[in-house]
């Protein structure tokens, strides 16, 4: 393991304490999210903390420490861990999380779960970013009784991706994950930007003890964990533990830095009035470093300005003269933190370099300022993904987190990365996934103008060929034997036309182009084409209107009856027994006698 994790040692032993601690949430995001990796259930710590079961996670399997008992508390005796074989290269912990500034915790351990008495190396990356290398063989402290690291970076998308990465066949393990959020403007991030990960290489309480949420009832509004100073201080200077013998303590857990009252409460100082008081911080030489000192004037003999006066020494150089009286007076908090660049050295050697009186100090911290890697392109991580979903890419892949990022580390599995063109940006330039029994359909957003070649063969790929891969810079298409059908878009085949390479041989149901069977009248790449989609639209219109004139003549038909003429037939035989009645009424009245009371001679025979 590097020196990047031995000051991170923080041994499930040092636990205490028994009331649950409440901590005021000080600043708007307010999240706060402990996954117990391996844990199958939610539970309440004895500190009060709630503990979330195992979630987020993209594969691997669940294991247990070969001797519990040795952890006191329960997130420590749990773990998950990443088969290669079956999980893939690169796992990750992908949980939603509100944009912000999150402070991130890891707790690793390995004690032996798997009985093959070999520690695991592995990376760990944050946000695409490199972050932890674990290497073999592990101190026997961190291998047996495991190792608490944490880091100070911001979440943009609403996702934090944690990421271990497999070397060779060594499984990467985890036993928790704890995120909290954090003050946006904390740590100096106005300055250093969002695209800056400060990676603790040291949170130290002087003249104090380990205290923090999850191991003490000493609440910090960050989760931040102290650890005693003892194990940096350079033992050849004999120093002093001071308290502040209760007195209350201003200035501290303000915005945005919110850092706890309980670390101005101590402080150390030398025995020696000549003696400087002296730290040695490991450290690594490629990065630069953000270094915070705290101090407060807690000796109630100090009451005026120049009394206690210090230099500070970083290096070589001699940064900054501190008189605390001078700057806040006594019982005050003051922070004053100082970047260092260009190192030379492993060790960091901080002084405090008397001037007058002796020096002092409550805590110090150190953290690794490392910029974030180059990410995928955003869009093209949407396409990634959904092609993930759609081909139903295995586990044992590894696709998941940022295609691209870390560069230290190759790209999903079969897939090939390149700087883009103005240099801020990743991209996806090959996709070989060939013999890899993909199946599925291939999503519309594959054709990025970035990606040159494609092969998808021999897989069981379904459906038909989206239109967008004819408008990409495609140079090789290989897409043979699979089982895709519909039509061929004419831009994806002129690749072959312009000098390019495509195959699309073994897929008996594409059609279209030379080389590959006429498709049907009307037939498009998925089914019928607009035009015959129009024809039969047009089709179905002209059958709709001939049957809506037959209806509405049916109805006229029927409302003028009425005025139709009798056939003749029945007009023949109405006019004989009209006439028949006629005659008969005639008779009728010729034989009754008239007026005159006569009989009508009309009816004399």
């Amino acid at each position: 393991m590097s020196a990047l994790f031995l000051v991170f040692l923080l041994f499930s032993s040092a636990s205490g304490g028994t009331n649950p601690a409440s901590s005021p949430d000080p600043f708007t995001a307010g999240v706060s999210l402990n996954i117990d990796c391996g844990g199958a259930a939610n539970f309440t710590s004895e500190f009060g903390r709630a503990w979330v079961a195992d979630r987020f996670f993209s594969a691997g399997a669940t294991g247990l420490v070969a001797e519990p008992h040795r952890f006191l508390q329960q997130q420590e005796r749990t773990l998950r861990f990443f088969p290669p074989v079956s999980a893939g290269k690169k796992n990750c912990y992908s949980v939603p999380l509100p944009p912000g500034r999150y402070y991130v915790r890891t707790f690793t351990v390995y004690d032996n779960y798997d009985s093959k008495l070999r520690t695991p190396s592995f990376d760990v990356s944050f946000e695409g970013t490199l972050v932890y290398a674990w290497r073999s063989p592990w101190p026997e402290a961190a291998a047996r009784s495991g190792a608490y690291a944490d880091l100070i970076a911001s979440v943009l998308d609403g996702t934090a991706n944690l990421c271990f990465y497999s070397i060779a066949t060594d499984p990467p393990v985890v036993a928790s994950v704890e995120f909290s959020a954090v003050h946006p403007l904390a740590y100096d991030s106005a300055s250093t930007g969002t695209d800056m990960i400060l990676i603790n290489y040291g949170r130290l309480t002087s003249g104090g003890s380990l205290f923090g949420p999850g191991f003490t009832n000493d609440s910090d509004a960050f989760s931040r964990v102290w650890q005693s100073d003892a194990d940096f201080r350079s033992l050849d200077v004999p120093i002093k533990a001071l308290s502040a013998g209760g007195h209350r303590i201003f200035g501290a857990n303000q915005a945005p830095n919110y850092f706890p009252v309980k670390l101005y409460e101590t402080a150390v100082t030398t025995v020696n009035p000549s003696d400087a008081l002296e730290y040695l911080l490991p450290v690594d030489t490629r990065l630069d470093y953000m270094v915070w000192f705290h101090f407060a004037e807690i000796d109630s003999g100090v009451t005026r300005v120049g009394q206690r006066v210090f230099d500070v020494v970083i290096g070589e150089e001699n940064v900054t003269r501190i008189d605390i009286y001078k700057e806040v007076g006594g019982f005050n908090a003051f922070k004053w933190h100082h970047i260092v660049e260009n190192l030379t050295s492993t060790t960091l050697v901080v002084k405090l370099v008397p001037v007058a009186g002796k020096p002092i100090i409550c805590g110090l911290e150190n953290y690794a300022m490392v910029p974030l890697d180059l990410a995928t392109v955003p869009r093209q991580v949407m396409a990634m993904q959904a092609l993930k979903e759609s081909l139903r890419i295995p586990d044992r892949m590894g696709w998941n987190g940022d295609p691209c990022a870390p560069s230290t580390w190759d790209a999903w599995e079969g897939v090939t990365c390149h700087h883009s063109d103005n240099g801020q940006n990743l991209v996806v330039t090959q996709l070989n996934l060939s013999s890899n029994s993909l199946g599925g359909t291939l999503p519309s957003g594959l054709g990025q103008g970035s990606l040159v070649s494609l092969d998808l063969s021999s897989n069981q790929l379904t459906g038909g060929i989206p239109d967008s891969l004819g408008s990409s810079n495609l140079k090789v298409v290989l897409l043979n034997n699979n089982q895709l059908d519909g039509q061929v878009p004419e831009k994806l085949y002129s690749i072959g036309v312009h000098g390019g390479i495509i195959d699309l041989s073994g897929n008996k149901g594409l059609c279209g182009v030379p080389t590959l069977p006429a498709c049907p009248l009307f037939w498009d790449k998925r089914g019928l084409s607009t035009a015959g989609k129009i024809a039969i639209g047009l089709s179905c219109a002209f059958v709709v209107i001939v049957l809506l004139l037959i209806y509405l003549f049916c109805i006229r038909r029927q409302n003028d009856d009425y005025d139709f003429e009798f056939p003749q037939d029945l007009i023949s035989i109405a006019a004989k027994r009209n006439r028949y009645q006629r005659q008969k009424l005639m008779l009728v009245e010729m034989e009754a006698p008239n007026s005159n009371g006569f009989p009508s001679t009309s009816n004399a025979r």
